[in-house]
């Protein structure tokens, strides 16, 4: 079955720094027409960062259009310019939210947040074998680090105390993958490394 929508007219109502909205005419695959609400984003990154003790580190921040602090990984927006990888995009937003340079970067695959009508791609991946260092938030960013065992964030998660889902998604995938320290697999992959300088600072 032919499932394919096809774009008849678009207009556009908004256009932000990180954001576009418009309203979509389509012909769906009966040959009838319907409206499609769709919210254009620049697209972003989450990394989970897990240190050798098997520790999940986390920021916790407040969320304006929830109105509440939410627990979740480092994450930003792909919105530096051309010629920033989503993995060099990871090691800053690590780098910026939780002082960290990891030794390792591995991918984690990418999540479609809300595709009902965002258009938001987000790249996960773990960081491994951290550095420790200090804190760089944008003026406008108040975060806090809080680190975790790993047992303590996925009681969170099946508590419902935890809901952010890429912050879901990542501890799902990163186990998949055995990369939590003492699980069989972990520390495996190969060749998908992004590999930094040892520091004799190093302690995570």
């Amino acid at each position: 079955m032919d499932m394919k929508e096809t774009t008849l007219s678009q207009q556009y109502f908004f256009e932000g720094k990180i954001m576009k909205a418009r309203l979509d005419a389509v012909r769906l695959p009966n040959g009838h027409t319907a409206a499609r609400e769709v919210c254009e984003h620049v697209g972003g990154v989450g990394v989970l960062p897990i240190d050798r003790a098997g520790n999940v580190l986390l920021v916790r921040q407040f969320r304006y259009p929830y109105g509440e602090q939410i627990l979740e990984i480092p994450a930003g927006k792909l919105d530096h310019g051309e010629g920033e990888s989503a993995a060099d995009c990871g090691a800053r937003e690590l780098r910026e939210e939780t002082g960290c340079t990891a030794g390792r970067i591995v991918p984690l695959g990418c999540i479609y947040p809300s595709p009902g009508f965002l258009t938001e791609v987000v790249h996960l991946f773990a960081a491994l074998d951290l550095t420790e260092g200090e804190m760089q938030p944008d003026e406008d960013e108040f975060v806090e680090v809080v680190r975790l065992p790993l047992r303590d964030v996925q009681r969170m998660v099946a508590s419902d105390e935890i809901r952010d889902a890429k912050t879901v998604a990542a501890l799902y995938r990163a186990g998949l993958k055995g990369l939590y320290p003492g699980i069989a697999g972990a520390g495996q992959e190969e060749g998908d490394g992004h590999g930094q300088e040892n520091d004799p600072r190093r302690r995570g």
